[in-house]
C-alpha cells in the first residue's frame, strides 16, 4: 500500500513506522542528510527517484536486476496490450 502523501518524506517515513536512520539508509542517505530533506531542502533528482522507488512505490531494489528491467522493456515494446492488461491486473490486486 502506498502512503497517501508522497511529497513529504517525513510523513511517508512516519507512516512506514521507520526512524530516520532506517528510512534514509535504504537509499544511501545519512540520517543528517535525510533530516535536511525532511526539513524542506530540495533532494537531488537521483535521491528523489530512489526515495520514490523504495519508499513510495515500495520496490525492493535488492530483488530487481537488469534482466527484469529488460523483460519489462521488451513486454512494453512488443506486447503493449499484454503489458497494459498485466499492469491493470496488478493495480487491482494491490487494492
Amino acid at each position: 500500500m502506498k502512503p497517501s502523501n508522497t511529497t513529504n518524506p517525513r510523513e511517508v517515513r512516519r507512516k512506514l513506522g521507520l526512524n530516520q536512520v532506517e528510512f534514509w539508509s535504504k537509499i544511501g542517505v545519512t540520517q543528517s542528510g535525510g533530516s535536511r530533506y525532511e526539513s524542506g531542502r530540495n533532494m537531488p533528482r537521483p535521491t528523489r527517484e530512489l526515495y520514490r522507488l523504495v519508499h513510495v512505490e515500495r520496490v525492493d531494489l535488492a530483488k530487481v536486476n537488469r534482466i527484469d528491467l529488460e523483460v519489462i522493456a521488451l513486454l512494453q515494446a512488443q506486447y503493449p496490450d499484454l503489458y497494459s492488461t498485466l499492469k491493470k491486473a496488478i493495480a487491482q490486486a494491490s487494492h
